[in-house]
């Protein structure tokens, strides 16, 4: 096989008939050098190569081959990096799911993902079993709680030889399963295919981000999320970085102490967990002077958060947009480029197009649903295809219910999804314009806005607000009516202590339906 030397120094294999992404992200990285950053320790990358290679060869004794299904439900270690790899070295294809879902969570997965195998922790085990899982490896779990069908993780990856070759893999086949949010009805599965992550990575985090061997990856959202596994298991892995990984549910203490203890580089994050930083008492004190770019993606960024974490922490934010349909960002704001309130612009080697119902193009200025093409974009959704053909109206093409602008000079502005616009009073309105209105009132820490039914039939927005002080529904009230058209203004606000969040830290809207 022809080996290239790619432009950060690392040999590549030159064969277009290989994407095994075991083989493209880590077998080029020198042994020597840090791949991850662990409560336990530093991890080379020789000695993560050596555990992928006998966690695949435990995956194979268990029959687990080309083409199957390993559902991981693990926190994020070595064991999670070591699986995933290690399937992905065998063929197989990976599926990641939360570690700390009900049991009728995890049963719905089982029976709609039909994994050949389930490698999880003691922290998922019993929930995973209630599910209905069997047969699983389990790592951490002291083996007299192990039940007769399942392994130990530990046990049987010792076992195991430290050499496998890489099984050969076509760009076209699918090699992993992103599972979407689940925020308008159950998380379906896109199917991505194995020239995907090596894409995004040449395009968004070597194009854009400019990802180097001395980086330090820390990511707010956990492994299972496609957002961080990418950029603290992929991208730094294909650019010779390293990744912090720590098992426990990060909070703004916990970041701001791996931030002085590890000095990252890179910090990946959600609006959420930034709001939650600016708002923890310590924020003042803390140090992120190693962190030469933040990055926001999930939910709307808004400009008041946006100003107030830079002028905090005087730390770059480069919020971008993307989905589990799309592989990871398609827009994003550029270093030295940023422009507060955007999106910023189209990744390189992908098209974003603002359209209208019929997917036609519109004008500069005017709002209508993204649509996206490039190579990344998912095949399909598993099992589901009237909403694949709604999707996926073409090869490599997204249209993706987000609503969108795009000003002259090329950057887009979200405008919220197509799917929460309301009608009020005859007139659209989007929860997203009104939420950054509220926003910044001094007293508001948080807020979130959804529309209800009222009394008599009608449509009106309703606003959950988490207030730093004292303020009355009528004074925020009268804050909007002084800044957005009268029928934009909430016409019922209720405070709460905190906002809902889904696992991956978004604002969890449907809970929020629920507390109407």
């Amino acid at each position: 096989m022809a080996i290239t030397t790619d432009e950060i120094g690392f040999a590549r294999p030159d064969d277009e008939s290989n994407h095994n992404l075991s083989q493209r992200f880590l077998d080029p990285i020198p042994g020597e050098r840090t791949a991850l950053i662990t409560t336990a320790g530093l991890i080379s990358y020789a000695e993560l190569r050596t555990l992928v290679n006998q966690v695949g060869n435990a995956l194979r004794s268990l029959g687990v081959g080309k083409g199957d299904r390993v559902l991981i439900a693990l926190r994020d270690g070595v064991e999670y990096m070591a699986t995933w790899y290690a399937a992905q070295r065998i063929g197989a294809i990976t599926v990641d799911v939360y570690s700390f879902l009900t049991p009728d969570e995890y049963r719905y997965h089982l029976g709609y993902l039909e994994p050949s195998i389930v490698v999880t922790d003691g922290g998922a085990v019993e929930a995973l079993r209630s599910g209905g899982a069997s047969g699983m490896v389990v790592s951490g779990l002291p083996r007299g709680r192990l039940r007769a069908d399942e392994h130990d993780f530990e046990t049987l990856v010792a076992a195991q030889p430290t050499e496998l070759a890489p099984t050969p893999t076509n760009a076209d086949d699918v090699v992993m399963w992103k599972l979407t949010t689940g925020s308008t009805g159950k998380p379906k599965a896109c199917r991505h295919v194995a020239r995907s992550p090596w894409l995004s990575h040449l395009w968004f985090a070597r194009g854009v981000l400019d990802l180097q061997p001395d980086d330090v990856v820390l990511a707010v959202p956990k492994l299972f999320s496609g957002w961080a596994r990418d950029l603290v298991a992929l991208y730094a892995m294909g650019a010779g970085a390293a990744g912090i990984l720590h098992p426990e549910r990060n909070t703004p203490e916990r970041i701001f102490e791996l931030a002085a203890r590890h000095r990252p580089t890179i910090l990946v994050n959600v609006p959420t967990m930034m709001n939650a930083m600016l708002a923890h008492p310590d924020a003042l004190k803390a140090d992120l002077s190693s962190v030469r770019l933040c990055l926001s993606a999930g939910e709307q960024l808004s400009p008041d958060l946006h100003r107030r974490w830079r002028d905090t922490f005087g730390v770059e934010v480069l919020d971008c947009v993307g989905s589990s349909e799309s592989y990871n960002a398609v827009i994003c704001n550029r270093p030295g480029q940023v422009r507060i309130g955007s999106l910023g612009q189209v990744i390189p080697h992908y098209e974003a197009t603002v359209t209208d119902d019929e997917g036609e193009p519109l004008p500069d200025g005017e709002i209508g649903v993204l649509q996206v093409t490039g190579e990344p974009v998912a095949i399909d959704y598993w099992k589901a295809p009237e909403k694949t053909a709604q999707t996926f109206p073409a090869p490599n093409t997204l249209r993706t219910g987000d609503l969108f602008s795009r000003d002259a000079d090329g950057y887009y502005f979200y405008q919220g999804r197509a799917d929460d616009l309301l009608k009020v009073s005859g007139l659209y309105v989007a929860p997203t314009e009104i939420e950054n209105c509220l926003a910044t009132h001094p007293a508001v820490v948080a807020c979130a806005v959804i529309g209800y039914t009222t009394t008599d039939g009608l449509t009106s927005t309703r606003g959950f607000v988490v207030a730093g002080e004292p303020v009355s529904p009528a004074d925020l009230q009268q804050y909007v009516r002084a800044r957005l058209a009268p029928h934009k203004c909430p016409r019922d606000i209720r405070f709460v202590d905190a906002l809902p969040e889904t696992p991956t830290g978004k604002i969890d809207r449907n809970t929020l339906r629920s507390l109407s």
